[in-house]
């Protein structure tokens, strides 16, 4: 099992600007690569953190019991973030972060089935105690839902010919492993497009990932949610990997921090509301040349952070 980098972690930490003694929460808690900066920068803070893989739960735990004990960890979607919130008593916070990307991990080993480097059972479930996994999926989605999904998800070209050619092998015999579903995914592809670089199952895996994980609904609700409980100050960090994603940030985090005026021109300029929030990274913060040469995993990350007046 190769040991997870965290991406972007000197620009994560230095855009949250954190502060000793306040409260700052990382939706994404992995193995903990970013946490652990965090908590060793707030001896007299909190740190809460969301995970839905126990393997997570149980890694992180431990390297963070070394640093201090003032951490709390969530075994749960970051979606369902409210309702922890409430229960652990927690009003405002001072800095919250999110890494979009699958844990190096979770991709490594290859019984979790994510990776199509690796022939194992399909799974890629974040969370082992959900019942949708990659194999049902595959094998119960109709031909329009997994053209949606592919399209979507994965922005892949060729959806409708990768849907359809699953559906057809799935007639005969239920697609059950990666290499399988790699074979489907081949056979619907141009020798042209095979010849490219990059592996031509990518986006597809991709695609049922996000969809098996509803890993778009648990964005949408942070993006709509968490910013409010941000204190005067604190500051909201997003590292995506995908372009959907990074348009969804990019175009939240404009709707939440630019006032626009009445264009009727009946209002006065002193009546129009400021927004309360504003952008910290006019551009995304992207890797290092000497980051990316280190983790080649980082090459499409993109780190945007908003922060409340």
């Amino acid at each position: 099992m190769s040991a997870h980098i965290p991406v972007l972690l000197k620009e994560t930490i230095e855009s949250l600007n954190i502060k000793d003694g306040g409260t700052y929460v990382d939706f994404t808690l992995g193995r903990a690569g970013h946490a652990s900066e965090i908590l060793k920068r707030i001896p007299n803070g909190r740190l809460i953190g969301f995970d839905q893989d126990q393997e997570a739960v149980e890694a992180s735990s431990l390297t963070l019991g070394k640093i201090g004990s003032n951490y709390r960890i969530v075994r749960s979607n970051f979606s369902e973030f409210e309702s922890a919130f409430e229960e652990l008593g927690v009003e405002k916070v001072d800095g919250i972060m999110a890494d979009l990307g699958v844990s190096s991990p979770q991709l490594d080993e290859g019984y979790r089935g994510f990776s199509y480097m690796h022939d194992d059972i399909l799974d890629m479930r974040m969370d082992q105690r959900q019942t949708l996994s990659a194999k049902v999926l595959v094998n119960t989605y109709s031909l329009e839902e997994l053209t949606r999904v592919i399209r979507v998800y994965g922005e892949e070209k060729d959806a409708y010919k990768i849907a359809k050619e699953i559906v057809k092998r799935r007639e005969k015999a239920p697609i059950n492993t990666t290499f399988e579903l790699v074979e489907a995914i081949k056979a619907a592809k141009t020798q042209k497009d095979l010849m490219k670089k990059g592996h031509p199952a990518k986006q597809t895996f991709q695609a049922i990932r996000i969809e098996v994980n509803h890993e778009e609904e648990a964005l949408m609700t942070i993006l709509e949610k968490a910013p409010k409980y941000l204190a005067s100050g604190g500051r909201l960090a997003i590292i995506s990997f995908m372009s959907l994603d990074d348009r969804l940030i990019k175009n939240a985090f404009k709707e939440l921090s630019i006032t626009v005026g009445n264009r009727d021109g009946f209002e006065r300029p002193e009546d129009i509301k400021e927004k309360d929030y504003r952008i910290i990274t006019p551009k995304p913060i992207i890797p290092s040349e000497e980051e990316l040469l280190l983790n080649r995993r980082s090459q499409s990350a993109k780190l945007r952070v908003l922060e409340r007046k």
